[in-house]
C-alpha cells in the first residue's frame, strides 16, 4: 500500500494557497533519503553523489541537496547555468552529455566541472574547443550487447540493451582514449557507465560496480593511467507499484563495498572514489502531483476527468508508465470502481490510469498521483496551450513554500512575435 506523505487535512489547507494542479515535494523525505545514501557509502572516503539535474531542475531542490552534500550531474548548457547560480562549482559538477555543442564544453571547463566524454572523437573536439585537455577527465563506457541480471528477490528481471544505446565508448576505444588523453596531459581519470534503468534489485549496482572495477584494473595495466574515480551513474529504481519492494540502499552500498575490496584493493587501487548520479531514486517518491476531480463521464467506460493533464506528468501518456493514485480521504475505502483517469489534452493517450480500481470518486475530490518527484514537472510542456503547474515544497516544520510559480498565459505568449 502506498501512503501519501501529506494528509487530507494538510492538503485542504495547502490548496487554499495554491490552486490545483501542482507538484508537491517532501523536504523531510528528500533529506532523509540523501543522508541514507551517504551512510550507505560512508566506507568510501571520496564518495560523491551528483544529483541528475534533468530529473528535477528546480533551484530550491538543488540547493536543498547541496546542503546534504550532493553535487550535480548536468547534460546541457542551461543545467550548467542553473547549477552555477545555485552555487555549485568545480568537482561538485559532473558534465555528462552527448552530441555536445562547443559552448557547453566551454562553460563546463570554465566552471571546473569534471567532463565525462561520450565519444572518442570528442577528445579532439574538446581540445579544439577549449584549447587543452583538463587534468581530470572521464570517459563513458558502453560494453554493448545485452545486460541481464536475472531474477531478484523482488521477482523483477533486470534487463537492458547497452548495444542499442547511443552512449559511450567501446572497450577498445576506452584503451585508446585513455592513452590519447594521457598524451595530451590528463592526470586523473574516471570511468562512467549506465547499463539499466529503474532497476528494482539490490544486485544491480554491485554487478555494475564489478564490471567497472575490472575494467579499471585492466585499463590501469594497459595504459598506466591513474584512475581516481568510478561513477556508477543512475539506474537504482523506485517501486511505482504498491506491490513492488523498494531497494535497500544500505544493502546496495555493502554490495559495492564487497566488489571494491575483492577487485580494486588487491590491484592497489584502494584510493578510487565512488561517484553516483541518482535522480529518480533521490526524488521520485518525494513528489506528488496534486489534482482535483472535475468531471465524471459515463459512456462505454467510466471516466474521471481531473484538472491535471499529460502536460503536468507525461510518463503515463508516452510510456504507459504506472503511477499510483490515492483518493484523499478515502485511503481505506474499498477500491470497487473501475475508472480511466484522464486529463484535458486533445489526445486519447492523456490518461493517468486506465481501468484502474479505485474508491468511488466524486467531483471535487482531491487526488494524489504518486512518485512524480523525478521526471514529473521536469518533462512538462505547453502542448494544447496547457501551462506548466506550480511546484510547492512541504517543509520540515509542516509549512509550505512556493518554489516555482505556475505559468500564466503571458508566459505562453512571451516568445511569440506578433508583428
Amino acid at each position: 500500500m502506498k501512503t501519501p506523505f501529506v494528509t487530507l487535512e494538510q492538503l485542504q489547507e495547502i490548496v487554499r494557497d495554491y490552486p490545483t494542479p501542482f507538484h508537491l515535494y517532501d523536504e523531510t523525505g528528500i533529506r532523509e533519503n540523501a543522508r541514507a545514501l551517504y551512510r550507505a557509502f560512508a566506507w568510501n572516503p571520496g564518495f560523491q553523489e551528483h544529483f541528475a539535474v534533468k530529473a528535477t531542475p528546480n533551484p530550491q531542490i538543488l540547493k536543498l541537496l547541496r546542503e546534504e552534500g550532493c553535487g550535480v550531474d548536468c547534460s546541457s548548457l542551461t543545467e550548467l547555468m542553473m547549477s552555477q547560480r545555485c552555487g555549485f562549482a568545480g568537482d561538485e559538477i559532473m558534465f555528462s552529455s552527448n552530441d555536445t555543442p562547443a559552448e557547453e564544453f566551454a562553460l563546463a571547463a570554465q566552471l571546473g566541472a569534471t567532463i565525462n566524454l561520450d565519444d572518442i572523437t570528442h577528445i579532439d573536439f574538446l581540445q579544439k574547443t577549449i584549447g587543452y585537455i583538463p587534468k581530470k577527465i572521464s570517459c563513458r563506457y558502453n560494453p554493448g550487447g545485452a545486460f541481464t541480471l536475472g531474477e531478484s528477490e523482488e521477482g523483477f528481471q533486470v534487463m537492458d540493451n547497452p548495444g542499442d544505446a547511443k552512449y559511450g565508448l567501446t572497450r577498445p576505444q576506452m584503451t585508446e582514449a585513455f592513452r590519447r588523453l594521457k598524451e595530451l596531459g590528463a592526470e586523473e581519470f574516471g570511468i562512467h557507465a549506465f547499463l539499466a534503468s529503474n532497476t528494482l534489485s539490490n544486485d544491480y549496482y554491485p554487478a555494475l560496480a564489478a564490471i567497472l572495477f575490472k575494467l579499471a584494473v585492466e585499463l590501469k595495466e594497459e595504459t598506466g593511467v591513474h584512475i581516481t574515480f568510478i561513477n556508477l551513474s543512475g539506474g537504482v529504481g523506485v517501486p511505482y507499484r504498491p506491490e513492488q519492494s523498494a531497494n535497500d540502499i544500505a544493502v546496495i552500498g555493502e554490495g559495492v563495498r564487497r566488489a571494491f575490496e575483492e577487485i580494486l584493493v588487491p590491484a592497489g587501487m584502494g584510493d578510487v572514489a565512488i561517484h553516483t548520479e541518482l535522480g529518480r531514486f533521490m526524488l521520485a517518491p518525494y513528489g506528488h502531483l496534486v489534482t482535483r476531480a472535475l468531471h465524471q463521464k459515463h459512456i462505454h467506460k467510466e471516466y474521471i476527468g481531473v484538472d491535471a493533464c499529460a502536460a503536468n506528468l507525461m510518463r503515463p501518456a508516452i510510456y504507459g508508465a504506472y503511477h499510483h493514485i490515492t483518493v484523499m480521504g478515502k485511503e481505506t475505502a474499498p477500491c470497487d470502481h473501475k475508472y480511466d483517469v484522464t486529463g484535458s489534452l486533445c489526445e486519447n493517450c492523456d490518461k493517468f490510469a486506465v481501468d484502474r480500481m479505485l474508491p468511488e470518486i466524486q467531483v471535487g475530490d482531491l487526488l494524489v498521483i504518486h512518485d512524480t518527484g523525478a521526471h514529473g514537472h521536469a518533462m512538462g510542456y505547453q502542448y494544447n496551450g496547457r501551462l506548466r503547474s506550480a511546484e510547492v515544497l512541504l517543509c520540515q516544520d509542516g509549512s509550505t513554500r512556493l518554489i516555482r510559480r505556475a505559468e500564466t498565459p503571458e508566459d505562453y505568449f512571451a516568445t511569440a512575435i506578433w508583428d
